[in-house]
C-alpha cells in the first residue's frame, strides 16, 4: 500500500481546484478520482476518473489516503457522507494545507480539512473535522469552526466567532467577533452577520453583492 498517494472523493469543480493545492504541497501523488457515473474513464487535469464511490473499497490495497473532494453550499449532507463512508473503511484522512495558505502554529486542524491557497488561521483557532476553508478565507485567533463546514472565498470569521456543524458561510461575507452561528445554517455571500444565529438560519446572500 503506498502512503504518498491519495483518492479523491469527487471529480467536479473543488476537486479541480483540491488538484491544484495537491500539486503545489507536494505531499501527496493523485492516484485518481472517484466520480459519478458519467464522469468515469474520463479524467480531470489528467488524472483518471476510475470508478464511482462504490470502488474505494478495493482502491485502499493501493492507497491509504482519501479526500472528499466534493463541494459544499447548500447542504453538507453529501460531504458527510463521504467522509463517514471513508472513514468507516479505515481511510487516512490527512489535513491538506496550501504553502501559499498560513496556518499559525497556534491553531488546530482536524482530519480531512482543506486550507487552500491564501487562506489564513490565526493562533488559538479550532477548525473541526471535514471543512474547506477557501481561497483568502479568513479564521481569526481564538475562532471555532465545527466539523463540516465550508468556509468560502474571502470570507471573514472575527476572533472569537463560533461557527457550528455543517454550516455554510458564502464569499466576502463577515462575521462579527463573538457571534455564534448554529448548525447547518447557510450564510449567503456579502452578509454581515452582526448578532447570534439559531441552527438552521438561511441568510440569502447580499443585495449589494453583484
Amino acid at each position: 500500500m503506498r502512503e504518498d498517494s491519495i483518492v479523491l472523493l469527487g471529480a467536479g469543480g473543488h476537486a479541480r481546484a483540491c488538484i491544484d493545492v495537491l500539486e503545489l504541497q507536494g505531499r501527496f501523488r493523485v492516484a485518481g478520482l472517484l466520480g459519478l457515473a458519467p464522469e468515469v474513464g474520463g479524467s480531470v487535469f489528467g488524472y483518471p476518473v476510475l470508478g464511482t464511490e462504490e470502488a474505494l473499497l478495493g482502491l485502499l490495497r493501493e492507497h491509504a489516503n482519501v479526500m472528499v473532494a466534493v463541494g459544499q453550499i447548500k447542504t453538507p449532507e453529501h460531504r458527510i457522507r463521504l467522509f463517514t463512508l471513508a472513514r468507516s473503511l479505515g481511510c487516512l484522512l490527512p489535513i491538506i494545507v496550501s504553502p501559499r495558505a498560513h496556518v499559525s502554529r497556534h491553531a488546530s486542524l482536524a482530519a480531512g480539512t482543506i486550507v487552500m491557497h491564501g487562506a489564513v488561521v490565526n493562533a488559538g483557532a479550532v477548525v473541526g473535522e471535514n471543512c474547506i476553508l477557501n481561497s483568502l478565507s479568513l479564521v481569526e485567533h481564538d475562532a471555532t469552526i465545527e466539523d463540516h463546514c465550508h468556509i468560502a472565498t474571502a470570507a471573514a470569521i472575527n476572533s472569537g466567532a463560533h461557527v457550528a456543524a455543517g454550516t455554510f458561510i458564502g464569499s466576502n461575507a463577515c462575521v462579527r467577533q463573538g457571534v455564534r452561528i448554529g448548525a447547518r445554517c447557510v450564510v449567503g455571500m456579502g452578509q454581515r452577520v452582526l448578532a447570534d444565529c439559531v441552527a438552521g438560519t438561511l441568510l440569502p446572500e447580499s443585495k449589494g453583492s453583484a
